[in-house]
C-alpha cells in the first residue's frame, strides 16, 4: 500500500481507520513487553505501538529498529490509553497499532541529535546539512520561507507585477562588491559576471515597457561575510515606471503589512516612520537606526569646546565633535565594567571615553575638575541627566563618534535589556548623499549606484559640488538592520553621462560598461523606480533567528565554503586548459 497519511495528520476522527506511515525513526522506548516509535516526516509526529499480542515476530523485528532508520508501517489508529496523552503533539491523542513493518532504509548513528533542544557546533550543522535540515525547527524556517514567498508573489501578482527571470551570466560592471567571475570556453579570455543584482536588466524592462515588474532574484557578491550576509542571496527585486518615491512606500508598506500579518498575527502600523539620512547620523550615528529605545546621541561640541580638558579641546580644534548618550541608571557600573565599555568603543576607532556618573550635587568622574559648574549643569541638561545616570563620551571625527556611539549605544540596550521582545519598528531613511568620497582612490562613488537620480534642484551641482548633491535614494530599516534599499532612477542620457562623469567615468569608459543601457535610455525610456529587499534578512528578523544561514538551505561558512560539498574546490586540469586558465601555485 502507499502512504495513507502524513505523520502529523492524525486525529481522534480516525480512530479505526487503517493506515500506512513513512517516514523516520525519532525515538524508540523499549518498555519489555511494548515498544514505542516516534515516526517524524515533514508534517509532524506519531506515536508507534508494537504489542506481541498482535505480532510477536513483529516485536522482534522493531527491536532491532535505530534511530533515523526510514520504515514503513501498517497499522490501525488507536486511542492512547487514559494518562499517557501528550497534549504537546497535534497527534498526542492517538497511536498506530502497528500490524506490518517495512524497513525502507537503515541509518548509520548520526553524528548529533535530529532535535531542537540540543546545542550542535555550526561547523558540524553544515558539514552534516541533510540532517540538520531534518531537524523540526529548521523545517520550520524554510516551511516559513516558502510561505512568505507564495505570499509575496500572490501581492505582487494582484496589484498587477509581472514576474520576469533575468540573466544570472552577464557582463562585469563593478561598482561596489566585487564580482564572481566566470569563464568562457567558447570566448577564451573573456568572462561572464554572476549578477550583484539585476539592477541594470530590470531598469531595460522598464525602458521596453512593462512598467511593473518583480523577481524572486538570486545575486551574487564577493564581499566580507557576517551574520546577515552570504556570498549568494535572495532579494524581492521591484521596478515600476511613472511613479515617485511615494509610490514605492505605498507598495512596500501594503505587501510588508499583509506579510506581518498572515505570517506572525503582527498588525504595523503605517506609515512606517521617516527620517532624514542627516537626523539618522545626528541622533543615532548610523544610517541603519533603531528606534526602539532611547539613548540617541547628543553633540555637545559647543558646551565643551571652553572647558580645559585638552582631549575635547585637541578633538574640536582639530574639526571634530564630541558627542554622549545618557545610559539611564548607569552610574552602578565599577572601574571595570567602565574599562570594558572604553576597549569596546576603541575597536571602532575611539581613541577613549570620557564618563560621568550623575550624583546628587552633580557630575562625578575624574575629569570633572576640568570643567566650570556651568559646564557640567549644561552637559547634564542636554542629555536629560537624572541621579543614577551614566554619561558617556566620544570625541573624535564624525565618522569615528557616530561608528563608536552607535555600537556602544546597541551593546548597552543590549546588556539593560532595552528592547521591547517581539517588536518590529520600520523606518525610511531618506535624501542620502548621492555621492561619498573614497579616500584610498581619491575619488567619489556612488552611496547606493550609479543609476540613482539625484533630486531635480542639485542636477546642475554635480559637476561643480558634487558633494552637496542628494540623491532621490531610500532604504528600509527593521529594528537597526537595513532589509531594503531602492531609488529613483536616472531615466535621461544626459543626466546619467553627468553622474558618471562626477564619479570620474569618461565618456569612453561609460560606453564600454554600460553602453546598452545608455542606448536604450535615448529611445523613450520613463520616469522609473524601485526598490530592493533582501528574504533572508527580512526572515530572519521576522523569525527571531541569530543569522541568514537558518533560513537558507545550503548556506556557506564566514569564509564563503560549502562544507557540506566542500565548494570551493579545485578542478581537473583538462577543465582550466577548456577554459584557457592557469592557476599559478
Amino acid at each position: 500500500m502507499k502512504r495513507t497519511h502524513s505523520c502529523g495528520a492524525l486525529r481522534r476522527a480516525d480512530i479505526g481507520k487503517k493506515v500506512v506511515l513513512c517516514g523516520w525513526i525519532a525515538a524508540r522506548r523499549d518498555h519489555g513487553g511494548l515498544i514505542f516509535i516516534d515516526l517524524r516526516d515533514r508534517e509532524g509526529v506519531t506515536q508507534l505501538v508494537f504489542n506481541p499480542e498482535v505480532d510477536k515476530k513483529l516485536l522482534m523485528n522493531a527491536r532491532s529498529l535505530k534511530s533515523e532508520f526510514v520504515i514503513e508501517v501498517t497499522g490501525e489508529v488507536t486511542r492512547r490509553p487514559n494518562g499517557t496523552e501528550n497534549p504537546k503533539l497535534p497527534t498526542g491523542e492517538v497511536e498506530v497499532l502497528a500490524k506490518e513493518l517495512k524497513i525502507l532504509n537503515p541509518s548509520l548513528t548520526p553524528p548529533f541529535e535530529i532535535a531542537d533542544d540540543i546545542k550542535i557546533s555550526e561547523d558540524l550543522r553544515l558539514t552534516y546539512r541533510w540532517l540538520d535540515l531534518r531537524r523540526p525547527w529548521m523545517q520550520r524556517n524554510l516551511k516559513e520561507r516558502h510561505r512568505a514567498t507564495q505570499l509575496i508573489r500572490g501581492f505582487l501578482d494582484k496589484d498587477g507585477f509581472i514576474e520576469v527571470e533575468t540573466p544570472a551570466l552577464t557582463k562585469s560592471t563593478p561598482e561596489g562588491a566585487r564580482d564572481y567571475l566566470v569563464p568562457s570556453r567558447l570566448n577564451p579570455g573573456k568572462f561572464y559576471a554572476l549578477p550583484q543584482s539585476p539592477q541594470l536588466f530590470k531598469q531595460i524592462m522598464m525602458v521596453a515597457g512593462f512598467e511593473r515588474y518583480f523577481q524572486i532574484a538570486r545575486c551574487f557578491r564577493d564581499e566580507d561575510l557576517r551574520r546577515d550576509r552570504q556570498p549568494e542571496h535572495t532579494q524581492i527585486d521591484i521596478e515600476m515606471s511613472f511613479i515617485d518615491r511615494e509610490d514605492i512606500f505605498d507598495l512596500v508598506e501594503r505587501m510588508l503589512v499583509k506579510l506581518f500579518k498572515q505570517m506572525l498575527g503582527v498588525k504595523l502600523k503605517r506609515p512606517f516612520r521617516r527620517i532624514t539620512y542627516h537626523e539618522a547620523m545626528s541622533r543615532f550615528g548610523t544610517d541603519k537606526p533603531d528606534p526602539r529605545f532611547g539613548m540617541e546621541l547628543v553633540d555637545v561640541t559647543h558646551i565643551v569646546k571652553e572647558a580645559d580638558f585638552k582631549v575635547f579641546k585637541d578633538v574640536i580644534k582639530d574639526g571634530g565633535l564630541v558627542k554622549g548618550i545618557n545610559a539611564k541608571g548607569c552610574s552602578r557600573y565599577s572601574s571595570r565594567e567602565l574599562e570594558r565599555l572604553t576597549e569596546f568603543v576603541g575597536a571602532f576607532g575611539a581613541k577613549g571615553l570620557a564618563w560621568f556618573k550623575v550624583v546628587k550635587h552633580g557630575l562625578s568622574s575624574p575629569i570633572a575638575k576640568f570643567f566650570e559648574a556651568r559646564t557640567l549643569a549644561s552637559l547634564a541638561a542636554a542629555v536629560k541627566a537624572e541621579v543614577g545616570d551614566l554619561l558617556l563620551f566620544v570625541a573624535a571625527k564624525e565618522d569615528i563618534v557616530g561608528g563608536s556611539l552607535s555600537q556602544l549605544r546597541l551593546h548597552l540596550a543590549n546588556e539593560l535589556n532595552l528592547i521591547p521582545k517581539g517588536s518590529y519598528e520600520l523606518t525610511w531613511v531618506l535624501d542620502f548623499p548621492l555621492l561619498e568620497w573614497n579616500e584610498d582612490e581619491q575619488r567619489y562613488q556612488s552611496r547606493h549606484h550609479p543609476f540613482t537620480s539625484p533630486v531635480d534642484e542639485d542636477v546642475g551641482l554635480l559637476s561643480a559640488e558634487p558633494a552637496k548633491v542628494k540623491a532621490k535614494a531610500y532604504d528600509l530599516i527593521l529594528n537597526g538592520i537595513e532589509i531594503g534599499g531602492g531609488s529613483i532612477r536616472i531615466h535621461k542620457e544626459e543626466v546619467q553621462q553627468k553622474a558618471f562623469e562626477a564619479l570620474g567615468i569618461g565618456s569612453k569608459e561609460a560606453r564600454k560598461r554600460f553602453g546598452f543601457l545608455l542606448e536604450a535610455l535615448k529611445y523613450g525610456a520613463p520616469p522609473h523606480g524601485g526598490i530592493a529587499l533582501g528574504l533572508d534578512r527580512l526572515l530572519m528578523i521576522m523569525l527571531n533567528l541569530a543569522t541568514i544561514r537558518d533560513v537558507i538551505a545550503f548556506p556557506k561558512t564566514q569564509k564563503a565554503i560549502c562544507l557540506m560539498t566542500g565548494a570551493p574546490a579545485e578542478v581537473e586540469p583538462k577543465q582550466l586548459k577548456e577554459l584557457s586558465l592557469t592557476v599559478k601555485a
